[in-house]
């Protein structure tokens, strides 16, 4: 069953109190629209019409709140309403509201309102209409879960992968724990690989905790790998304890021996967050960790154990942080991007808070042309120290490397071409450290926009 939103008269009550006697008018014209009541609609559009414009002019140009009468006619409003509205008012069938950007499909939409939708759609409403964001009418219907309507609007052609800014329609079903709209965009073929450039349908139910969207993604041929080096289904899994998703993805062949951004492996967040069966079940999976010197799974536990007890001493954590971010340094400074990198992830195991941290191990892998870990691990900073410059500095270059490696190979770029040496020189630029580097980085975001702590 799909989720609809709190009814407008709720709202209004809220904000104006129930006595309606002391609501303004337009309030009260707009309920009467949103329960359908055609007559109760001219009576109050009567009485608000002072310059004697007529009651279709004053029906068509009254709104509160940025909604006017068809978009709150989504409600409870029925067809003689609509026909009202649309056919001797003749109002705008696609004007969005001015408080949402939604349109009056829309609005009937997210109440549920199948007959609403098809009426207007028979009638004019754009069916492939958008709003802010790339939202498009199959989006709105997937995240309330409003599976007759997903339904009918896949039979009116729409794009069922349109990628919007938050993800496919899937991904938005998947996001809202709707399971019976995840099965029924999967049967019509959509693409439970597609969503943002960091996570997609699978990444967003494992985050819910929804096992059951889980398990239909994976029969949908989810890339259980994840949809980004920064995302891992297998990790998010053991990190939640969900038992069951762990085993389906073992099944569907994820590798058990891929750190998670911070370097722990997913056996080991199964033994701090999750149950005994968790690390027996990714156990034969895992090849053994050189840490551990007792190599089955109450060693595991008892290793993991220790380590939590390690870091609730603060001086043990703020030194072995410190020696290794030195250690990154020295490396990063001899160009030696894989094992700085290998330093600043151990750090990050210890300490999984320190902006900085990941901010060097992002220039670390754009320096090794890994544009997707790079812009990972500036999106995890920016995250943790949303108005620190160098964070979206790092964003950026990350951005910008992958827009051109994109670009090298769409156009199938030959080693003497164009894109390969703007490749080449976005990546030398970036090494130029105190050069040409930071003239750009000046011209983008002023002299101080490297500078500074994080705060």
């Amino acid at each position: 069953m799909g989720t609809r939103a709190l009814p407008l008269p709720c709202q209004f009550e809220l904000l104006l109190g129930e006595d309606r006697n002391r609501w303004p008018p337009e309030a009260r014209f707009i309920e009467a629209a949103h329960l359908g009541d055609v007559r109760g609609i001219k009576e109050i559009a009567k009485e608000l019409d002072v310059h004697r414009h007529g009651i279709p002019v004053t029906v068509a140009s009254t709104s509160y709140m940025g909604m006017n009468a068809l978009h709150a006619a989504g409600g409870r409003g029925r067809l003689p309403a609509y026909q009202y509205l649309v056919e001797e008012v003749k109002m705008d069938i696609n004007k969005p509201d001015t408080s949402q950007d939604y349109s009056p499909v829309e609005h009937a939409i997210t109440y549920g309102n199948l007959p609403a939708v098809r009426y207007l759609l028979d009638h004019g409403a754009d069916v492939h209409q958008q709003r802010s964001g790339n939202i498009s009418l199959l989006h709105s219907a997937a995240a309330h879960g409003h599976s007759e309507i997903v339904k009918y609007l896949l039979s009116r052609g729409v794009d069922i992968d349109a990628q919007s800014i938050i993800g496919t329609p899937l991904s938005f079903a998947a996001q809202k724990v709707h399971a019976t709209v995840v099965k029924i965009l999967l049967q019509h073929n959509a693409d439970p690989n597609k969503g943002t450039r960091i996570i997609g349908p699978l990444d967003m139910a494992l985050h819910k905790s929804n096992v059951s969207c889980v398990k239909l993604l994976i029969q949908g041929g989810a890339n259980v790998s994840g949809a980004g080096p920064c995302y891992n289904p297998l990790v998010t899994a053991a990190e939640k304890g969900l038992t069951e998703a762990i085993k389906c993805l073992l099944e569907a062949g994820a590798n058990p021996n891929v750190l998670d951004q911070f370097g722990r492996l997913p056996i080991e967040l199964a033994a701090e967050y999750g149950t005994r069966e968790d690390v027996e079940m990714l156990f034969p999976f895992t090849l053994p960790i050189s840490t551990v010197t007792n190599w089955s799974v109450d060693g595991i536990i008892s290793h993991v154990k220790m380590e939590i007890k390690q870091l609730e001493d603060d001086n043990f954590v703020k030194t072995r942080v410190s020696d290794l971010k030195q250690q990154g340094d020295e490396a990063f400074k001899k160009q030696d991007y894989l094992n700085a990198s290998v330093f600043y992830t151990q750090a990050l195991k210890m300490d999984n808070f320190d902006a900085k941290l990941l901010s060097n191990r992002s220039l670390c892998w754009l320096r090794m042309c890994n544009g997707e870990r790079a812009f990972g691990d500036a999106h995890e900073c920016i995250a943790l120290c949303p108005k620190w410059a160098k964070a979206h500095y790092r964003l950026g270059a990350a951005f910008m490397f992958m827009k051109m490696a994109c670009e090298f190979e769409e156009n199938m770029c030959s080693p003497d071409s164009d894109c390969l040496r703007q490749l080449h020189s976005f990546v030398t630029v970036e090494r130029a450290g105190e050069g040409a580097g930071e003239r750009v980085r000046g011209v983008l975001f002023g002299a101080s926009a490297c500078d500074g702590d994080c705060s």
